[in-house]
């Protein structure tokens, strides 16, 4: 429609202030004529947009003077929708730009999957400043019809908006250029799948066991069981940051049940004695600790709770297992202790050991304590290394697993399951680490330092890791979850190296003569790392810890977790790289916050950095380059909306420029 213009004066019922502006009202509908029948691909919607142009362009009699009253007043309630657009609006004199601020209405009813599903499909959309949803998991949605709403007719509609966005600001003469149509093709991106359903979305409880270190690693987990509705017991140890009822993040949780959660015989009846005690029902029962999935999906089996076998998590946890029940499983050799491996050496098998070969414990996480080593006499002392790793642990643990070193690209490729079937998969490139190199020793290590999404693999090799790691979770008994896995592809038709300074990979100008396959290195059957998780909600727009929330809470939550399986429409929004800052020497940090002090000293950063943090500040001691549990100082997402080399000359910056002091 043509878009309709007004002079008119907005009172606020909330603070009384009357408003003189220009306001000029754009309606665009967003059904695509497609019927709003319950199992459609997508909900159709329609948009208001908001012109707002600034008060020193009004015809001078018309501020402050004795015609202001002949204007149109609209009378603006407390709405939620009311408010926000008060909140967008500076004092009117103070406006330099006109404020563009669109308003979404639903065409049919329901029940939103998520309460903050505009907030979180619309981050880092590059024309938009802000944006806010006015209702809640648990409040229904109404119908309102399409219509094209006059500016003095804008009062009535508010009240029916079920999301507010406003967008940056942009010169006047912008506006004729696009702008809006720009911000319509966002939205047919990002809200082309169906974000609400037909029937009430119920409160729900979870425990969840173990609340992760701070919450700098954990915030929007706790704010996605929000958004679902979905309340949290924490269960952790006396002493956990989210503990305090009256801390400062004690707003994420329901309650807090103080629990020894070390994983030792008495573990899982600890869990299921919490729940038990709890008092209200609990829904579902969940982690995300590697360590404790096997012995909280055996509290679930206890207790009744939706959940997959915790045989299952058993093998996953286990390098040895997950190995074994592999194909190529017999290129593997699994030892129970360390002693088993000069028996080994003196064998038949132990005279055609091929080198160079990988070593890890059995039971192992963040590629820790994993070597690559070129004879036997390393073999020796990484086998002792790996079996003494968790001797220590309350469930002690001496299992090593040795392999053969496979030396195509290595991926971080994330699959959601729901009843057998891939309902969402994405693969990330992981680089190439100090334990790749030609030359690398027995004390070079595997741990990652640079991730990218998405993958420049060709596309059958993508699909090979699909259906491949696919056969793997379901041969380990699981059949719905959220699984990160680690892979590599023999025989790859790409390899790294490095040009003009940067390192990426290439098309090989000879394809191998042997097939390609895949060779696993693990499963975890939880969503990836929590710098992963982020990096893959902010590209594609798919939120790992909702879709394990809604996971643990069985078959009910099957819609949503279909619903917000569904990435956008024109696949990632960006170039992402997540760039580790390993620790290159030992001491004591000087330096108050060296991720900091880079974005001091280079502003124009800022905008490619969506996400970033110092682990290791002020007053912390660095272990070094060997360092075996943290090894990063910070970390970087790093974004290009121009292209995968932009992308890696940003991050190479970082890297060359990140700086600190040791004392």
């Amino acid at each position: 429609m043509s878009p309709q213009d007004t002079w008119l004066q907005l009172r606020f019922q909330s603070t009384g202030d009357l408003i003189p502006v220009n306001v000029v009202t754009k309606s665009t509908d967003f059904s695509n004529g497609e019927p709003n029948a319950e199992g459609s691909k997508r909900t159709a919607f329609w948009v208001l947009d908001l012109i707002i142009r600034p008060a020193e362009e009004l015809p001078a009699s018309d501020v402050g003077g004795v015609e202001s009253d002949s204007r149109t007043v609209v009378e603006l309630s407390s709405s939620a929708a009311c408010e926000f657009l008060r909140s967008c609006l500076k004092p009117v004199t103070k406006l330099q730009k006109p404020l563009v601020i669109r308003y979404i209405f639903s065409l049919m009813c329901g029940y939103c999957v998520r309460d903050d599903i505009f907030v979180q499909r619309l981050e880092c959309c590059p024309d938009v400043e802000r944006v806010e949803t006015f209702v809640s998991a648990h409040s229904a949605v109404p119908y309102v019809a399409f219509e094209e709403v006059s500016p003095s007719r804008v009062s009535a509609h508010l009240e029916y908006a079920i999301g507010g966005v406003l967008l940056r600001e942009y010169p006047a003469e912008d506006m004729d250029q696009g702008i809006l149509l720009r911000l319509d093709g966002e939205f047919e991106n990002r809200f082309s799948f169906p974000w609400l359903q037909a029937d009430p979305v119920p409160q729900r409880r979870i425990a969840w066991v173990q609340g992760r270190e701070n919450i700098g690693v954990s915030r929007r987990a706790y704010e996605a069981a929000r958004a679902l509705g979905v309340s949290i017991v924490m269960i952790d140890n006396p002493g956990h940051w989210l503990e305090d009822d009256y801390g400062p993040h004690a707003h994420l949780r329901e309650a807090f049940i103080p629990v020894n959660i070390d994983v030792d015989r008495g573990f899982t009846q600890r869990v299921v004695d919490a729940v038990q005690g709890y008092k209200h029902p609990v829904d579902g029962l969940m982690t995300i600790s590697d360590v404790r999935l096997p012995g909280v999906a055996r509290a679930c089996e206890i207790l009744g709770l939706p959940t997959s076998p915790h045989t299952a998590y058993q093998i996953a946890g286990d390098k040895a297992k997950t190995r074994m029940l592999e194909p190529d499983g017999g290129e593997s050799i699994t030892l129970s202790n360390a002693a088993e491996l000069s028996p080994l050496l003196n064998s038949e098998k132990g005279h055609q050991l091929a080198f160079p070969l990988v070593v890890k414990p059995s039971l192992g996480w963040n590629s820790d304590c994993v070597s690559k080593v070129t004879n036997r006499k390393q073999l020796t002392e990484a086998v002792r290394r790996a079996s003494e790793r968790h001797a220590n642990a309350a469930s002690p643990s001496f299992g090593v697993v040795i392999e053969p070193y496979v030396d195509g690209p290595e991926v971080d490729a994330n699959l959601v399951l729901l009843n057998g079937d891939v309902v969402y998969f994405d693969i990330e490139d992981d680089f190439p680490t100090r334990g790749d190199a030609a030359d690398a020793g027995i004390n070079d290590h595997f741990q990652e330092t640079q991730v990218l999404l998405p993958s420049m693999l060709p596309e059958d090799e993508i699909q090979l890791l699909r259906e491949s790691l696919r056969s793997s979770i379901l041969r380990q008994g699981f059949t719905s979850g959220v699984f990160h896995c680690e892979a590599r592809i023999r025989n790859s038709s790409m390899f790294y190296t490095e040009r003009d300074g940067t390192l990426d990979m290439q098309k090989k100008k000879e394809q191998p003569a042997k097939g390609k396959s895949i060779y696993l290195h693990e499963i975890n059957a939880r969503p990836p790392g929590y710098l992963e998780s982020v990096a893959v909600k902010l590209a594609y727009g798919v939120d790992y810890y909702a879709l394990r929330i809604l996971l643990c809470l069985g078959s009910l939550e099957n819609a949503r977790v279909q619903a917000l399986s569904k990435p956008f429409l024109n696949g990632p929004q960006f170039h992402l790289c997540i760039l580790i800052i390993p620790q290159t020497r030992a001491g004591v940090m000087k330096t108050e916050d060296a991720g900091a002090d880079l974005l001091k000293r280079n502003p124009e950063l800022r905008p490619f950095l969506p996400d970033f943090d110092t682990y290791l500040k002020r007053g912390d001691v660095l272990e070094g380059p060997h360092a075996q549990s943290l090894w990063w100082i910070a970390n970087f997402s790093v974004i290009s909306r121009e292209s995968r080399v932009d992308c890696l000359r940003r991050a190479r910056f970082i890297q060359e420029n990140f700086v600190y002091e040791l004392e």
